[in-house]
């Protein structure tokens, strides 16, 4: 099996709309979190899809705009994270061969939006369609965009696992580079853009933060006066590699992947399941190679639910066992809100921005944490020497999810 490395990243979010503006969020502990018409949320705003893509190479820019310059609106902000990873693993300079390139989307129903905004006008006027929008209403859309602009022509498809997608995306990305299906493969965590429908169902189950005057306290992960997710927007993008290709191309490797889990509950409900989610941390390290006390840092699926947050808090202990102590813990969610099918690429990107970076960024409004024997990360950024990263993921119908990232020599 090939090892497969992290050569570029890129993303789009309330916080950052590249690498480099996300990264710094992270250290600053700065939220995107506010008050939206619909509630709370943590929107991508003033953005433009020109403009995002008006640095990468001349024949790269041409066929996005070509590609995606009318597409909905997620796959704009899709196409452009990709281009920005992409364009950090050097691939305009020093090319793959089409069909040695797959693409993975990560996230399901991402085309909710587009088809609950057209239908006031379609049925004021049937012809009032777009002509594209058999193609436009399929998650489908952002893997033939994606291909049309990269020239992907390897293997290629949309995965989904609820919350857990992003995880999930990273587990089949990186299986296709190990088993030598593909070189590399393009992932995306695309963006969400919930409806009012949704946003009430997630209201009624008790998932939804409560209403705040001061919407910047309103997500607060492991803490105990916690009351739901805030929903956020982003995509992200990474670009996982075969070190093997990556060595002959002459690109460093940013990370590697150096293990993962997927495991289901056996249960179609929204209950986190302790057993389970414990059960894929270690099969992860396993995976890995590594004890507990080898993990330095854990991204974690952490939305601030009351249930979820205090069952993962659990796993963690169980799992950590003697390494409780010693492994940061930060949830990413309290500064992007959940970006639901993206929130694992986006945690992904964040890691990798993190391990490289030497520092753990904050986990704002974390006054009373649920588990005092965590080493929560507090108000603050902190340096930190990190070698080795758990990243979770924990989607409805009981999907459980672990990625190990692990920062390579030539990062330091």
């Amino acid at each position: 099996m090939n090892r497969v490395a992290v050569t570029g990243t890129g993303i789009v979010s309330a916080i950052g709309a590249d690498v480099a503006a996300f990264t710094a969020a992270l250290r600053a502990g700065r939220t995107g979190i506010v008050a939206t018409p619909d509630g709370l949320g943590a929107p991508v705003t003033d953005w433009s899809f020109p403009e995002a893509v008006a640095g990468a190479p001349a024949p790269l820019r041409r066929r996005a705009q070509r590609s995606a310059g009318r597409s909905p609106r997620p796959v704009r902000v899709a196409v452009a994270a990709a281009v920005q990873a992409w364009t950090a693993a050097r691939l305009t300079d020093s090319p793959i061969p089409g069909d040695r390139v797959g693409v993975v989307v990560a996230g399901h129903n991402l085309t909710a939006r587009y088809v609950h905004d057209l239908r006031p006008g379609w049925e004021e006027n049937p012809a009032y369609l777009p002509a594209r929008f058999a193609l436009h209403a399929l998650d489908t859309d952002h893997v033939g965009t994606l291909s049309e602009v990269f020239d992907a022509t390897g293997e290629g498809c949309t995965v989904g696992g609820a919350s857990a997608s992003g995880n999930v995306g990273v587990v089949h990305a990186t299986r296709l580079v190990a088993s030598g299906t593909v070189d590399c493969c393009l992932l995306v965590g695309a963006l969400c853009e919930l409806t009012p429908l949704h946003r009430r169902a997630f209201a009624v189950l008790g998932a939804l933060a409560e209403p705040t005057s001061d919407p910047g306290r309103a997500c607060r992960p492991f803490d105990r006066d916690r009351s739901g997710f805030v929903p956020g927007e982003a995509a992200a993008a990474l670009v996982l590699e075969s070190t093997a290709s990556a060595t002959r191309r002459g690109v460093p490797h940013r990370a590697v992947v150096a293990g993962h889990a997927l495991a289901l509950d056996g249960d179609r409900s929204a209950a986190p399941n302790l057993d389970g989610e414990v059960r894929v941390i270690r099969a992860a390290l396993a995976a890995a190679g590594l004890a507990p006390t080898d993990v330095d840092y854990v991204n974690a699926h952490a939305t601030a639910s009351r249930r979820g947050d205090e069952v993962e808090a659990a796993a963690l202990v169980a799992a950590l066992g003697a390494g409780v102590d010693r492994a940061f813990v930060n949830s990413t969610k309290a500064l992007t809100g959940h970006c639901l099918g993206a929130a694992g690429v986006v945690e992904a990107v964040a890691t990798v921005a993190q391990l490289c970076g030497g520092f753990v960024h904050p986990t704002p409004n974390l006054d009373d944490p649920v588990e005092p024997r965590l080493r929560f990360v507090g108000p603050v950024a902190r340096p930190a020497d990190l070698r080795y990263a758990l990243s979770n993921g924990f989607g409805f119908g009981g999907i459980n999810s672990a990625v190990v990232l692990a920062r390579t020599p030539d990062e330091g």
